[in-house]
């Protein structure tokens, strides 16, 4: 997607910063506290955003030490007790020239490798798919897959109240989380986990049409390991495209303060092989629950689903 340079200091930084937050990465789908980097990437788009995200480290890092030193040089060497009479210099033709055309070179290195990742955010690398649309309610988000056999469903958030101090509240979160066969809380943390995922096929493009409730509010559709981040707006359809690359569990939450309930409306996506969709999605056209339920199953035990009829 870059250049040979930027490849190259991207290969060269991402190494560096691998080792430095090596426990940020430790684990693909996993969340980490006090995390320092980067969601690790689930798609091409993503490995793009955290490329470019190290080459322009590469350029500023150098620029602030520079500046840093300059700043201490002239403190010191120019400070009032070494310099009694101060210069009457006003201007030099050859430092102003540097100092004007040096920026000029570092922001056209840093634009122009800028506006190929936007743009490539909106091409998608071949013809989608799959086609869903995400619509942002207040506060949780409604799923559309479109085509010849179509499915819809909502996502809403389960297990809130887990850890509460009221153990009543506690038991019921933990009860509505093993209604779903999700009481592993570091495959399903509190405040991320919810009842039905949006399912993927690995290795596809997906198309993502992103709008929100007609007489509702702005919501933001934010899928950090995919490089996703879009306005879900009333009366208007965005479109974002992404390609899977690793199978697992992302989650993400709305990035646009959207009222009461903003914290609470967050997503799932489960990338799974072809055939474990093509299982999930033909069951899930007559039996959502039981198909989310077998996929969940299965995953978690490396299992195959079984179709009905098959």
């Amino acid at each position: 997607m870059f250049g040979p340079i930027s490849k190259i200091a991207g290969t060269l930084g991402f190494a560096v910063l691998a080792t430095l937050f090596f426990s940020s990465f430790a684990a693909a789908q996993a969340l980490t506290d006090y995390q320092m980097w980067h969601q690790p990437a689930a798609s091409p788009g993503m490995e793009a955003i955290i490329g470019f995200d190290i080459l322009t480290f590469w350029i500023i890092t150098p620029i602030t030490i520079f500046v840093t030193a300059l700043l201490a040089y002239v403190c010191i060497r120019f400070r009032a007790s070494a310099n009694p009479v101060p210069s009457k210099t006003t201007h030099n033709t050859i430092l102003e020239v540097i100092w004007t055309a040096g920026p000029v070179v570092i922001l056209l290195i840093l634009a122009l490798p800028s506006f190929k990742l936007l743009t490539s955010q909106f091409e998608p690398p071949e013809e989608p798919s799959i086609t869903i649309k995400a619509t942002g309610y207040q506060w949780y988000w409604g799923f559309e897959y479109q085509g010849e056999n179509e499915l819809s469903f909502e996502t809403r958030l389960i297990g809130r109240d887990l850890g509460s101090s009221d153990p009543a509240l506690d038991a019921a979160a933990k009860a509505e989380m093993a209604s779903y066969g999700k009481s592993d809380i570091a495959k399903y943390p509190r405040l991320l986990a919810v009842d039905n995922e949006m399912v993927v096929p690995v290795g596809k493009v997906i198309r993502v049409l992103v709008t929100a409730e007609a007489t509702g509010v702005i919501h933001n559709f934010a899928m950090p390991a995919f490089g996703l981040k879009m306005d879900a707006i009333p009366g208007r359809i965005n479109e974002v495209f992404f390609k899977p690359t690793r199978e697992g569990l992302y989650y993400g939450q709305c990035s646009e303060l959207c009222g009461r309930d903003h914290a609470f409306m967050p997503k799932a996506v489960r990338v799974v092989s072809e055939a474990q969709y093509q299982a999930w999605f033909a069951k899930a056209q007559n039996d959502l629950d039981a198909a989310n339920r077998e996929l969940v199953a299965a995953r978690d035990t490396n299992t195959t689903i079984k179709v009905a009829g098959n």
